[in-house]
């Protein structure tokens, strides 16, 4: 069974959905089913990632950053989301963090390439924004020699 990890952009644009959704697609069917997917659930390409792989009949395993993880959601509707995809998790690794944090999310970034043997990163190759950004999570896989794909259309940015 292949275990491909997330990481990737909470705020893609419209534009760019159909064609990230696509690429996840494509990227999970690769794979000898069943795969399993392991992510954080945050809003965007994880969320994305997770329904994918549900759609594909894949295992989902969640790394929770911390506790209150759910008020670090920007709209209710990604929170809504967030606890439908956690409450059909197969596994549920919480970190010892109080509250959401950039030290927090960047250990959830390493404990999700920790536990995969592939990282999909759904990232426009810009550097992050915070600690424990996209950037920062693809550097962390990069340096273990983790395969890293690379999902986003070209032209496309985000602002």
């Amino acid at each position: 069974m292949s275990t491909i990890g997330v990481t990737g952009h909470q705020n893609i644009p419209a534009g760019a959905l159909a064609y990230v959704t696509a690429g996840i697609r494509d990227l999970l069917g690769a794979f000898e089913p069943p795969v399993t997917g392991v992510g954080s659930l945050a809003a965007g390409a994880d969320q994305l990632f997770a329904a994918v792989v549900a759609d594909l009949g894949g295992r989902l395993d969640v790394v929770v950053p911390c506790d209150g993880y759910d008020a670090a959601f920007g709209t209710p509707a990604d929170a809504q989301r967030y606890r439908r995809l956690l409450s059909a998790a197969a596994s549920v690794e919480r970190l010892p963090f109080p509250a959401p944090s950039e030290e927090a999310f960047m250990a959830a970034g390493i404990r999700v390439v920790e536990r995969s043997s592939v990282l999909l990163a759904v990232w426009d190759g810009r550097p992050a924004t915070g600690r424990g950004g996209t950037a920062d999570v693809v550097a962390h896989a990069r340096s273990l020699g983790r395969p890293v794909h690379v999902v986003w259309p070209d032209g496309v940015t985000r602002s």
